[in-house]
């Protein structure tokens, strides 16, 4: 057992180590999600199952992923960061373990839709949203990049993996597999995960002295995450923060992450190959969000939004015509697009801590990545749909390309002067 009096007053600060644990719990969670992506070309082959009935599953998954973040967000409150972790664990794992006994369509949709869909959701980035700002002062932008990096760090270890697995023993190896990992991580959890800083007589990362003890919150999580949602959309920051962050799912996980393999072999290229190419992505994925996560400590986080949108929509739509140059063409726009893959948090989370204050930043961002899930469930049903009956994917490319171009435009507005609220966010509170 860990000797935490030692670790909380050594040289490295323990928020470093609460960091470090969320980080493998949402690692965990990313490869969980990322695994219909490895799954679907096998489940239609052995089923017949069509791309648009398998899409159904995943985007239900992205739906509750996105509705779990406030409640767990609201949850952590009530319970705890560290038994709200290893309950999402325990039930991801039982759920991805189950699926190898179905049979049938509505099992598909239970277990990784709802099942694992809601388990996941518990370890959204909510969760890290809360974990940060309970942790941090200095360095919260370095710290959510770091975090929302695990959602690439888990691709980057466990699809090439999975895709092989899938390759030579089946897809139920593959997630008997998943499963197992979900299962290992609980204990380190429960060793290392402490709730907040006043657990062992510290501050904040950055404040001197020690933090005040947390009061437990005695409100039902539901109607505390309810309340947050009703008084943010008031605001219309709210509505800008939701609708570039639906576009940022359409046009991520909800696209990429459950259709860039399927659309990969449809062009002839083999599934681990393609899983390869989503590595790539995970790659530069997480030097791309840790650069975003430093940049947004220091520059104007609307601007980087701008930048990031615009050059991911002119990525998505180079990416239909890149299957057509070569395997090298497509290679170019993993580095390109990855380097962009999730670089919106970081500058989002910081933003919505600014317009709603750092006490209520889990709740609000938690909507606010409702939002984005909902937008990844569009994508990756809408998607299953148009290759279903189009028998490619060029439109939906071409779709979520264009709204990434508007999602561009949207951020630019956000903490600016409203007249109907007649307040505005401090321009350097923006930075």
């Amino acid at each position: 057992m860990p000797n935490f009096a030692r670790l909380a007053h050594g040289r490295v600060h323990y928020a470093w180590i609460v960091l470090g644990t969320t980080f493998l719990t949402l690692l965990t969670a990313a490869a969980t999600r990322a695994t219909p992506g490895v799954l679907m070309v096998p489940l239609e082959h052995e089923f017949g199952w069509t791309a648009a009935t398998i899409s159904l599953a995943v985007s239900i998954n992205l739906i509750l992923f996105g509705l779990m973040g406030p409640f767990a967000a609201a949850l952590v409150e009530y319970l705890g960061a560290r038994l709200t972790m290893i309950i999402a664990l325990a039930t991801v794992a039982a759920g991805v373990a189950l699926t190898t006994l179905m049979t049938a369509p509505w099992q598909l949709v239970l277990l990784w839709g709802v099942v694992v869909g809601g388990g996941t959701g518990m370890t959204a980035v909510a969760l890290g949203a809360t974990v940060v700002n309970r942790w941090f002062t200095h360095r919260r932008g370095l710290a959510m990049g770091m975090l929302t990096a695990s959602n690439a760090t888990g691709q980057l270890l466990f699809l090439p993996l999975l895709a092989a697995i899938v390759e030579t023993h089946g897809w139920r190896t593959a997630s008997l597999a998943v499963a197992g990992v979900g299962l290992l991580a609980i204990p380190l959890v429960g060793a290392l995960m402490r709730n907040h800083p006043a657990d062992l007589g510290l501050n904040r990362l950055g404040e001197p002295g020690v933090a005040d003890p947390p009061r437990r919150s005695s409100r039902n999580p539901a109607s505390a995450a309810l309340a947050a949602l009703f008084e943010s959309m008031r605001s219309r920051d709210f509505w800008l923060l939701f609708g570039s962050f639906f576009i940022c799912g359409l046009s991520t996980n909800g696209l990429i992450g459950t259709h860039l393999i399927p659309a990969c072999i449809d062009h002839g290229i083999p599934e681990v190959k393609a899983a390869g190419l989503l590595a790539v992505i995970g790659a530069f994925d997480f030097v791309g969000t840790l650069v975003s996560g430093w940049l947004s400590d220091r520059y104007s986080n609307r601007a980087l939004l701008f930048w990031y949108y615009g050059l991911r929509g002119l990525s998505l739509l180079y990416l239909p015509f890149s299957f057509d140059i070569s395997f090298y063409g497509l290679s170019l726009f993993s580095v390109f697009y990855g380097l962009d893959w999730v670089a919106t948090v970081p500058p989002t989370v910081r933003l919505t801590a600014d317009v709603f204050g750092r006490d209520k930043v889990g709740l609000v961002f938690g909507w606010i990545f409702t939002g984005h899930q909902l937008g990844a469930a569009t994508a990756a049903f809408g998607a299953g749909v148009i290759r279903t009956e189009l028998d490619n994917y060029l439109l939906a490319f071409l779709i979520a390309g264009a709204f990434c171009l508007l999602a561009s435009l949207m951020v630019l507005g956000i903490g600016r002067r409203s007249r109907r609220e007649g307040v505005a966010m401090p321009e350097a509170s923006a930075a």
